[in-house]
């Protein structure tokens, strides 16, 4: 037999199967672009992923972090979260690094550690932030220990008119509005989480004991609202 006959035969051969095969994967790769569609989201990173993860979370925040919001975003149990925002905590004091993550106002939160606050306030202000003045310290330390209390109540422990500094602390969101008086009708004011935070404490509990130095205010003219107190802060 020649070589040309034998190519010949080879060439007249049926090809079905060959195509059979392609007709196959053509139809795999159509299921399996099907269930790609079906692929369900990514999930919250590993376990042992997880203390890097919250601590990428808590880099860019600027206020405090519940558990059940870092739960809810990296798709982890609160309970795990909270246990590992714990050992986080831990961590960094035992290394003794220069920050240090807080339990404040509900939330967690990086702080730079206290042993280096004079460093960091001289870093930071510089003598170009605005602090509080002693008459807003004081003002605001009534609210804080008297709350919730009204303005002519914060005056007449002070002995002067406290409406502008009462606002200054309104618009710093030191101090917020808490209801209203129910004999007089008179607004209401107590601390705010802000307050909380920028203290670094988790609750009113954790205030050091001052309340029994400032004057009861069942002692004090409850006419005070009606009344101008002598001088005026500014």
């Amino acid at each position: 037999m020649s070589e040309e006959t034998t190519a010949n035969e080879a060439a007249d051969q049926p090809i079905d199967e060959p195509v059979e095969e392609t007709v196959d994967e053509a139809t795999e790769l159509e299921a399996e672009a099907g269930a790609t569609d079906e692929t369900p989201a990514p999930v919250g990173p590993s376990l042992d992923d997880l203390p890097a993860a919250l601590e990428a979370v808590l880099l860019v925040v600027d206020e405090p972090v519940s558990e059940v919001l870092l739960a809810q975003v990296l798709e982890h149990p609160v309970d795990v979260v909270t246990e590992q925002l714990r050992a986080l905590a831990d961590d960094y004091t035992n290394q003794g690094r220069g920050f240090e993550l807080r339990e404040v106002a509900g939330g967690w939160r990086f702080y730079s550690r206290e042993d280096y606050a004079p460093w960091v306030e001289k870093f930071v202000l510089d003598g170009q932030a605005a602090k509080l003045t002693q008459a807003a310290l004081e003002t605001l330390a009534v609210v804080a220990y008297r709350q919730p209390v009204s303005r002519g109540r914060v005056s007449a422990v002070r002995g002067v008119n406290v409406d502008g500094v009462m606002r200054t602390l309104l618009a710093r969101g030191l101090v917020q509005e808490a209801g209203s008086e129910h004999e007089t009708g008179a607004i209401l004011y107590g601390t705010s989480a802000y307050f909380l935070e920028r203290l670094g404490i988790r609750s009113l509990d954790e205030l050091p004991e001052l309340a029994p130095y400032l004057p009861e205010l069942d002692t004090l003219d409850l006419d005070s609202e009606h009344l101008d107190p002598i001088g005026s802060d500014v």
